[in-house]
């Protein structure tokens, strides 16, 4: 017996799931335990040959996902193809448990807070560092949608390592906000505690008046004289490295 067509199962879904672009998207939905009812590939055998080399621990469960589809099939399915030609579609984990999962405490490893993001790309970045490090989830505030496909795909799949989702300021959760400014204190003299929320502004405009207010810290990153900033995941990097080492 045979399943449903996947190319109508895809058009069915597509409107109410997240788009996994590429292998390494759907290799880390699947790793972290993500609900994939359709999963395609231009050459299966190719996925699968990628899966026995970069991810054997998943190679079982991509086989008995993938279906192979003529290449005209995929493309119709994809805004743009992935040079892997794997495409999948992931049921969006509850909000009700992300949020239970950022209001739990105490916690083992920092929120980061992307305060106002503007670009899809950056925000992707921030949330594969954060998923990298273990931390507990990315919140954003404004318009920003962090399940946009396009974050999506910037972030490997791995918004199902940790919980991703859009909050207010006044909704942000428990824990002293330590806010990252160049009018902070170094950030090499204060140890971030485990439960800390790490919050970031936008490169252009930096912190909003809100979560300024919202700061119980300001920290500043190092950095030459005469240099303006550091991309925002390049910034996230640092803080959570120096988390991470444990020590002022």
């Amino acid at each position: 017996m045979t399943g449903p067509d996947p190319v109508s199962l895809w058009h069915r879904l597509a409107d109410t799931s997240v788009l996994l672009d590429g292998f390494h998207a759907l290799k880390h939905a699947v790793r972290f335990g993500a609900e994939v009812p359709v999963a395609v590939a231009v050459d299966r055998g190719a996925a699968l040959a990628l899966a026995e080399e970069l991810a054997p621990d998943v190679r079982g469960a991509l086989g008995a996902l993938l279906t192979q589809i003529p290449e005209s099939a995929y493309a119709s399915l994809v805004p743009r193809p992935h040079p892997t030609a794997v495409a999948a579609l992931a049921v969006r984990p509850s909000r009700a448990a992300n949020l239970r999962k950022l209001a739990h405490i105490p916690r083992t490893a920092p929120v980061v807070v992307l305060d106002h993001p503007r670009n899809l790309g950056n925000a992707g970045a921030v949330i594969r560092l954060a998923a990298g490090f273990g931390a507990t989830g990315v919140v954003t505030t404004g318009t920003l949608d962090p399940w946009h496909p396009t974050v999506v795909r910037g972030g490997a799949g791995l918004h199902f390592a940790t919980a991703v989702e859009r909050l207010t300021v006044a909704e942000l959760p428990p824990g002293p906000v330590f806010a990252l400014d160049p009018e902070g204190d170094d950030i090499r003299g204060v140890k971030l505690p485990d439960d800390a929320v790490l919050a970031f502004g936008s490169e252009r405009s930096g912190l909003s008046p809100e979560l300024r207010a919202r700061a119980d810290h300001l920290l500043a990153l190092p950095m030459r004289p005469q240099v303006s900033s550091y991309n925002l995941a390049t910034s996230v990097a640092m803080a959570l490295y120096h988390w991470s080492l444990g020590g002022s």
